[in-house]
């Protein structure tokens, strides 16, 4: 390599490579590292120097009007790039990046499903184009490697190739070719130049664009300086060895797409570094590449360590007996499989037997957390970014509430002034699209002032936070900005009342004026009831959470009790005539509604509901019974319906009168809330046991999916309990047991009627011939 530059072909994120790019850097001396990458990073490369720059970290570029079309270029710690730059930095040599300017390339690939594209290339040759989904069979180098060397994985191929290579007593050899660790890389290239001639561009028609550019880049780095090298992946290496002139690679470059960028460094995490997470050029094990860089000796000595306090942090009995047992069963393996060292796969297979105790359990852990790990990197201060996505670093600092990569819950008293500037944070974020938490159920009780969030900051957030940074420059006033805009783009009425609640969560005062508006024109044109009762309950709760927090909710509880009349006016006709699908619709819409009137805490309008759903009760013809059981149980929940009340509304629905069908319906809407009524009220239960018993043949196979649906949904010792009731009947001396027409109830067992489901019970055990002996 000494009559050209010194073309150093790695594997992104390989361990074994960035050693050996150290090696060779220390080796050539080079005057000048060249570095696959957009050009627009030569701006920002100097703060990998920082002291507060720590991998994982990305370089984000996005079109400046249209931040959405963005691309990530990651690297890690372990990544043979970063380790060049670190070199170059240490040294004080320049470095450049020579790929594609983002300029172009943000504009010639088709977006990722997030909206995003990671632009590095893999070393397999994946280029993270988004899964633009070209016809052509994509090549993975690796793969073709691995197979060629008899190896049916190509990450064992890899670290047996590369990662052990040399290596003795557990300890990686990082200089295994120490004569001339250039020829390591004079290998892979030859190996590649095969390849290309085999597969051509491997199904990637850009790269010959791309490839044209680093060609041109190179050249002018050669005419500044005499010792060049060039840190790239091992596919673009013959191509950049080729002999091609200058007018050739400039003519592929004419007429591309240009837009203007911005670029800066963001954190990044390991677990987008997987495959799993998406990351085309991605590696299946961050965390444990990561090791096997980072430890001094002994690494597979250090990895059951660290596998070991993680299970011991988990409360399981792991001593240092099963690392040292673990150790040994690594090395049989390995030994067993002629690895010349213990793998991942070794290294997994003895935690499993050793520690683990043979469950796969124990060891999703062992690979989340070791594995693949949510190791979350940090770039400085300084480094560029949007006006928001400053406002909102001082805000997590001020707040103590720092963006990690693991989810973690957090619970927030909103009477403590932090907490609620917590709360407040996170509800304009979420107003934003910035999903950084996502509320919760709180497992320390309920109330108005408590809530819980489950938080986990993602890479992609950054890209979503430029987004947002059009909206403001400041989190309070970008929410307020993107409130106001929502509200006068919506077009149902309860998006505008969920609006107004999420501004009462964020408290965004600025923004409901305009909110108030829309919610107040949209209410007096809307004239659908169910609209109406759909948008209500977010009114009210928006109510409620202003009475709670001091906040002056007048005018919502204007426009709420106005909707909250206008339902119960129209609520009656709107049900008449309605099919099982928009029966069960409304009915969702009445619980809302039920739930909204006692929360407004006005006696006059919840006594005028009350009389609504006594309307919807009693009306037997064109009201569908779903919604008449559910009007008489709200009643009845609510201490507005006697239970004799009930038990006749009850005898009416069941009577032999009524389609079965629609009594199944009304039993359902009655018990929807719960079957403790059953066990409570023996009079309703006989009158269901003794419908149900009445049910003709012919419509019970109709009837049982809604009974099942219903019964159901109680809970477990509830079904057991009215079952048992059934069994038994009603106690001895009970009016219900003398009564008459209630069967079921009596005292004995009734022959007759417990060997007529025994053809039903025969049919479901498999049973279904007779048989001359005892059922079994």
């Amino acid at each position: 390599m000494t009559d050209g530059p010194a073309l150093l072909g790695v594997r992104h994120h390989g361990p074994g490579s960035a050693r050996g790019v150290r090696a060779a850097l220390d080796r050539y001396a080079p005057q000048i590292v060249l570095i696959e990458g957009p050009p627009e990073a030569d701006a920002v490369v100097g703060l990998a120097a920082e002291p507060d720059m720590r991998p994982p970290v990305a370089l984000l570029a996005h079109v400046v009007d249209e931040p959405s079309r963005a691309g990530f270029w990651p690297f890690a710690d372990f990544s043979p790039e970063w380790e060049a730059i670190r070199w170059a930095a240490a040294r004080g040599v320049p470095v450049r990046f020579i790929d594609l300017p983002a300029a172009h390339s943000l504009l010639m690939r088709e977006s990722a499903d997030n909206g995003t594209e990671e632009g590095a290339e893999g070393e397999e040759g994946e280029e993270g184009d988004g899964g633009s989904g070209g016809a052509r069979a994509r090549i993975d180098p690796l793969a073709v490697l691995a197979r060629t060397a008899g190896y049916d994985d190509p990450e064992r191929w890899w670290e047996d190739a590369v990662e052990h290579r040399g290596s003795r007593d557990g300890e990686a050899d990082s200089a295994g070719d120490a004569d001339d660790p250039l020829a390591a890389f004079e290998a892979v290239a030859e190996a590649m130049g095969a390849l290309r001639a085999e597969y051509g561009d491997g199904g990637h028609p850009h790269d010959a664009v791309r490839e044209a550019h680093m060609r041109l880049r190179i050249r002018d780095a050669r005419r500044e300086y005499e010792r060049v090298a060039v840190v790239c992946g091992a596919w673009h290496v013959p191509a950049l060895a080729a002999a091609t002139g200058v007018t050739a690679d400039r003519a592929l470059l004419k007429g591309l797409p240009k837009a203007k960028v911005e670029i800066t460094w963001v954190p990044w995490t390991h677990r987008r570094l997987s495959r799993a997470g998406g990351y085309g050029a991605g590696i299946d094990s961050p965390g444990w590449y990561r090791h096997l860089f980072t430890a001094p000796d002994r690494p597979v000595a250090r990895w059951m360590t660290k596998a070991a306090g993680l299970l011991r942090e988990e409360d399981l009995p792991v001593s240092s007996a099963h690392v040292i047992e673990a150790v040994r069963l690594a090395g049989a393996l390995a030994a067993m499989r002629g690895r010349p060292l213990a793998g991942l796969g070794e290294t997994t297979d003895a935690i499993r037997a050793v520690m683990c105790d043979g469950s796969d359990v124990p060891m999703e852990l062992i690979r989340d957390r070791l594995v693949v790990g949510d190791e979350l990197g940090r770039v400085p201060e300084g480094a560029p970014a949007v006006p928001l996505a400053c406002d909102l670093a001082r805000e997590q600092r001020r707040l103590r509430l720092k963006p990690e990569a693991l989810e973690k819950e957090v619970e927030l008293d909103l009477r403590k002034e932090t907490d609620a500037g917590r709360s407040r944070l996170l509800h304009r974020l979420r107003l934003l699209g910035i999903g950084w938490g996502e509320p919760a159920r709180s497992r320390a009780g309920t109330g108005t002032f408590r809530e819980t969030w489950r938080l986990r900051w993602e890479p992609e957030l950054a890209v979503r936070v430029a987004e947002a940074g059009v909206w403001g420059t400041t989190v309070a006033s970008a929410a307020t900005a993107r409130a106001e805009d929502e509200a006068v783009r919506a077009t149902a009425l309860a998006e505008v009342t969920g609006l107004a609640e999420r501004c009462l969560l964020a408290e965004l005062p600025d923004a409901l004026p305009v909110v108030m508006r829309v919610l107040a024109d949209r209410a007096a044109l809307d004239a659908d009831v169910g609209h109406l009762a759909q948008a209500l309950p977010a009114l009210v709760r928006s109510v409620r959470y202003g009475d709670v927090r001091g906040t002056d909710a007048a005018a919502l509880r204007e426009v709420a009790e106005g909707l909250a009349e206008r339902i119960c006016v129209g609520l009656p006709p709107a049900c008449a005539g309605l099919d099982a699908e928009g029966a069960s619709e409304m009915r969702g819409h009445v619980q809302g509604v039920q739930q909204a009137v006692v929360l407004l805490a006005d006696d006059g309008l919840r006594t005028r509901w009350a009389g609504v759903l006594r309307a919807l009760a009693v009306r037997d013809r064109g009201m569908p019974g779903l919604l008449r059981g559910t009007a008489a149980r709200l009643l009845l929940d609510d201490g507005r319906l006697a239970a004799g009340e009930v038990a006749r509304l009850m005898g009416l629905a069941l009577s032999a009168g009524t389609p079965p069908q629609e009594a199944a319906a009304w039993t359902e809407g009655f018990l929807a809330g719960g079957g403790m009524l059953l066990v409570h009220d023996a009079r309703l239960l006989a009158l269901v046991d003794e419908w149900l018993s009445a049910v003709p043949a012919a419509a019970f196979d109709d009837v049982l999916p809604l009974l099942r649906r219903t019964f159901g949904e109680f809970d477990a010792g509830v079904r057991c309990t009215v079952g048992e009731l059934v069994r038994r009947g009603p106690a001895e001396g009970s009016p219900e047991a003398a009564a008459e027409g209630a069967p079921g109830f009596a005292a004995g067992l009734d022959e007759a009627r417990a060997g007529a489901v025994l053809a039903t019970v025969r049919l479901l055990l498999g049973h279904d011939r007779p048989t001359g002996g005892t059922a079994t």
